[in-house]
C-alpha cells in the first residue's frame, strides 16, 4: 500500500483472466512466506516492498488452501505489469473495481483492509472462507 492506496494486478492468466487481485502465489521449496510475498510482488507487478507484518491468515479448507496476506509499503514508483499481469494500478478504497475482483478470498481481505484504513488499526486476523462465499 501507499498513501492508503492498494496495489492490484489484472490477471493475464487463468483462472479469472482479466480480473483484479493482490500480488500472490504459491510457496516454492525452501522459501519463507515473506520471501514468497516479495518474489510474487516482483514477478507480478515489478514492485518492491518493505514488509511491515503479517496481516491476515485465510483458511479455504474446502479447496485445501491457506492464504497469508502481508501488509506492506510499496518502495518503488516504477511498478509495471509482470509476465502474469495485464495491468497494475494503485487503487483507493473508493476506486477498487469490486465487481472485477478475481477471488472471494481477495475480496474479503480487501474489505477488511478498507475498514481498517478508516481507524488506522490493522489487527492480525484469521478468517475462514466458506464454499460459495460471495463477500
Amino acid at each position: 500500500a501507499r498513501d492508503g492506496k492498494i496495489l492490484l494486478c489484472r490477471r493475464a492468466i487463468e483462472p479469472r483472466l482479466g480480473k483484479w487481485t493482490l500480488p500472490a502465489g504459491y510457496l516454492e521449496n525452501g522459501e519463507s512466506v515473506e520471501e514468497c510475498a516479495r518474489r510474487e510482488t516482483i514477478e507480478e507487478a515489478c514492485a518492491t516492498l518493505d514488509i511491515l507484518h503479517p496481516y491476515s491468515l485465510l483458511n479455504i479448507t474446502f479447496i485445501n488452501q491457506v492464504y497469508i496476506i502481508y501488509r506492506a509499503r510499496l518502495i518503488n514508483d516504477d511498478f509495471r505489469p509482470g509476465t502474469e499481469s495485464l495491468d497494475v494500478k494503485l487503487f483507493s478504497p473508493e476506486t477498487i473495481p469490486w465487481e472485477n475482483i478475481a477471488f472471494p478470498v481477495i475480496d474479503e481481505v480487501l474489505k477488511l483492509y478498507c475498514r481498517d484504513l478508516q481507524t488506522d488499526y490493522f489487527p492480525f486476523r484469521e478468517v475462514n472462507i466458506l464454499p460459495g462465499q460471495n463477500t
